[in-house]
């Protein structure tokens, strides 16, 4: 942090679904490293320079967290409260009413860090310490114009800094310290045993919403709570739709590739791995083409992977193996034709978010990063036929290690030969059978 500066961290809002049922609620990323605090409407604040309060105590960090309360306890969980904070997660805690009372003087600082704000915080006017009133509290006391109805106005202050603290958690957060590997190895580890599930149990008829769920199941028997990001299940000409979640077509053919991009969420760290694999158990010729080109530019890049390669080699090893292999199929004419088969990048940090927070320079020792080369050929394109609706993505979760690099999701085969060979192995759902149906189908 700058010196006399002061950072400040949110929790995340809570995010309606319907009429009176929320999402499952899921903790602000920076906050979650800082504190391990789970609930929302909480503010952290944290200084360079140790404060003094009015005891001639000294502090540099300080709490404020949502109150016990038995009656909403009952309904919706435990709260740990500020009492539960200190006794659990060892911070200075006090009830979110106490924030607008706290007394603070903003302009004092050369420089306070915080996140801008999204105009996505519901005002609840029976809580004067919920999330939005600790926002327009904070805003008060910064120097904000700010009105009850809008959260979003600009800054009025020039000590006020929106861009310093996500550069900061980006360099904390990219490199991953041993818990948190451990917890990593855990999430990826579970994700590719269910790569290996759907494989043995993957045949012509399933819906892809039933190869989704035999994932999720595999995610939640091994102790995943959920699920990292939506899952993307995508048979055929789905695959080619890159973040596919609809998941609804009711049967998946025997002549079709399924391309299957799940991560597991462990303790609050996302796995993110990829398989594509022939519903048949076999690949077609063209399958196989496409398949086999991905994969040399995914292992190219993932063995030049060590201390010191940049992101931006990375991704050009990979895209010039794809161009060229294109070319030799026929599919484009020339490697620098401009093409969509492959329109995203090789790389990004995985952890508490999928798209972790990270640098994006050059790799470091323990940063956990996913190596995915893909190539989407939809229906309709500019090229034979043959290639129509084909979609291959290869996924892998790696470590940087010291010298190289640990291949974190190996337990998932990666090429033809071994996914062919897994997917003849009897799966236990082979005898779960469902009685048929009676009334609307």
């Amino acid at each position: 942090m700058p010196d006399n500066s002061v950072a400040v961290f949110f929790a995340n809002p809570v995010r309606n679904r319907a009429n009176d049922v929320d999402y499952i609620y899921h903790q602000d990323p920076d906050l979650y490293y800082l504190t391990g605090y789970r609930e929302p409407h909480a503010v952290l604040l944290i200084f360079k320079q140790a404060q003094t309060n009015e005891k001639g105590e000294t502090y540099d960090e300080i709490f404020f967290v949502q109150e016990r309360n038995p009656l909403q306890e009952m309904w919706n969980g435990r709260r740990l409260g500020n009492e539960g904070v200190k006794e659990k997660l060892q911070i200075d805690a006090y009830n979110g009413k106490e924030f607008a009372k706290f007394d603070i003087d903003f302009s004092k600082f050369d420089k306070v860090l915080f996140y801008d704000f999204q105009n996505d915080v519901r005002d609840n006017p029976n809580d004067p310490a919920d999330l939005f009133s600790l926002i327009v509290q904070f805003k008060t006391k910064a120097g904000y114009q700010t009105t009850s109805a809008n959260l979003g106005t600009e800054p009025q202050k020039n000590n006020l800094d929106v861009r310093t603290l996500n550069t900061l958690m980006s360099e904390l957060r990219g490199i991953k310290t041993p818990e948190e590997l451990d917890l990593i190895r855990k999430a990826v580890f579970i994700s590719t045993v269910g790569q290996v599930e759907v494989m043995k149990a993957m045949r012509p008829g399933l819906s892809e919403t039933e190869i989704q769920g035999i994932h999720e199941f595999v995610f939640k028997k091994y102790g995943s709570e959920y699920e990292g990001y939506p899952s993307i299940v995508g048979a055929g000409n789905n695959g080619c739709i890159l973040h596919y979640i609809e998941n609804h077509k009711p049967e998946v053919e025997s002549k079709e590739m399924i391309l299957m991009d799940l991560g597991a969420e462990y303790h609050g760290y996302t796995a993110d791995v990829t398989r594509t694999i022939p519903i048949d158990g076999k690949f077609s010729p063209e399958e196989k083409a496409i398949y086999d080109l991905v994969y040399k530019a995914q292992e190219e890049a993932i063995q030049m992977s060590k201390p010191g390669i940049t992101f931006t080699q990375l991704g050009a090893t990979a895209r010039n193996i794809i161009n060229k292999g294109l070319v030799e199929l026929g599919i484009i004419e020339s490697e620098n034709d401009r093409h969509l088969y492959y329109p995203h990048g090789l790389s990004h940090h995985i952890g508490l978010d999928v798209h972790d927070k990270g640098t994006y320079a050059q790799l470091e020792e323990n940063m956990v990063i996913t190596v995915e080369p893909g190539i989407y050929i939809p229906e309709g394109s500019k090229c034979d036929k043959k290639w129509w609706g084909i979609a291959v993505r290869i996924e892998d979760d790696i470590l940087i290690t010291k010298d190289g690099f640990e291949l974190l999701s190996a337990f998932a085969p990666r090429t033809t030969e071994e996914i062919e060979k897994l997917m003849k192995e009897p799966s236990p759902l082979d005898q779960f059978t469902l009685p048929e149906l009676k009334g609307n189908k």
